[in-house]
């Protein structure tokens, strides 16, 4: 039985795809698992030991059908659902069951603030794609698999090998703290900090730099995905917003703040299968959420559920040992 697994983007809906692929190649004898995904995230995929071929999408969508209908897919496991997959499914002609993303239930919840949403994780929504081939969810949680050796000691100084990572990017803005927070958090948090994120949040980092000193070290832009992903692994802790960084520190069982301005958790996206994990959300705003994404700045001016955030219990977490 040959499978073709779609999800298109972006870094941490792919890695909550993950026990779907490992699921699906561990209980179908003899499966072949093909997963296709934009180019930008081949690094997120490229080590799972667990697809037998990873399919790039680039250039146009009818080329990439042409090339996937020539490996004459049995089943195809559609977990992005929208027109271009539509489109996708149609042309390859197998089988296939496509994921419910929910989009009344979370209209209802963004524009009305009625929660329809079924408390189920995002995760095991995705496994139930795959319950008519007898696939069940084997309780194990992400994979992220890193593939590379990397030496922490050449990737940061002696005085900051222990660490609470600190990721604090993401791709909204109503998703991220305000700079000041992210100060009063490092400010209130002991011992050694690494920032992380990419070339966008840099002069953040550099801000903070500036603020608490040299004990924050900002790693934003110097390192690629799966080297910031090493440093989640190998840190004592983290602290993220609701982004791809918290998802691949769950797929290393870390300990987790996860920190919620415009989105919930709710939407089925907290960390999944972490032995501690803690949320981070002001509660009881009735803007709040005001997207299923995010926005690049509040609609209603004020940002509180960001402005509002608890610096001091974030910080007392993690300093508990």
């Amino acid at each position: 039985m040959k499978i073709l697994i779609i999800r298109f983007s972006s870094i941490g809906d792919i890695v909550l795809t993950t026990p779907v692929i490992r699921c699906v190649k561990q209980q179908l004898p003899g499966v072949e698992v093909h997963y296709i995904t934009k180019k930008a995230y081949e690094s997120v995929l490229k080590f799972n030991p667990y697809i037998d071929k990873l399919h790039l999408l680039e250039g146009s969508l009818s080329d990439q059908i042409r090339r996937l209908k020539e490996e004459k897919f049995d089943f195809v496991v559609d977990l992005h659902h929208n027109l271009r997959t539509l489109r996708m499914k149609r042309a390859l002609g197998a089988k296939s069951a496509s994921f419910n993303k929910l989009n009344i239930e979370k209209f209802l919840l963004v524009n009305l603030m009625i929660n329809r949403l079924p408390d189920v994780h995002i995760v095991d929504r995705y496994l139930e794609t795959v319950a008519s081939l007898g696939v069940k969810n084997d309780g194990k949680g992400l994979d992220y698999f890193l593939g590379d050796d990397y030496a922490l000691d050449q990737m940061l100084p002696s005085s900051h090998l222990e660490y609470t990572g600190f990721a604090i990017g993401a791709q909204h803005a109503t998703k991220r703290l305000p700079l000041e927070k992210i100060i009063r958090i490092c400010e209130q948090t002991e011992g050694a900090i690494v920032l992380l994120g990419g070339k966008e949040d840099k002069a953040v980092g550099d801000a903070v730099v500036r603020a608490v000193g040299e004990r924050v070290l900002n790693s934003c832009g110097s390192f690629s995905l799966n080297e910031s992903a090493f440093l989640v692994k190998m840190s004592r802790q983290m602290v993220s917003h609701d982004t791809g960084l918290m998802h691949i520190a769950a797929a290393f069982n870390k300990k987790i703040v996860s920190v919620w301005g415009n989105t919930v958790p709710e939407f089925g996206m907290y960390p999944y299968k972490t032995d501690r994990h803690y949320t981070a959300e002001v509660k009881g705003l009735p803007c709040r959420p005001c997207s299923k994404i995010g926005h690049e700045k509040c609609p209603r001016g004020h940002f509180k559920c960001m402005n509002h955030q608890d610096d001091k219990m974030i910080a007392s977490i993690l300093n508990e040992l």
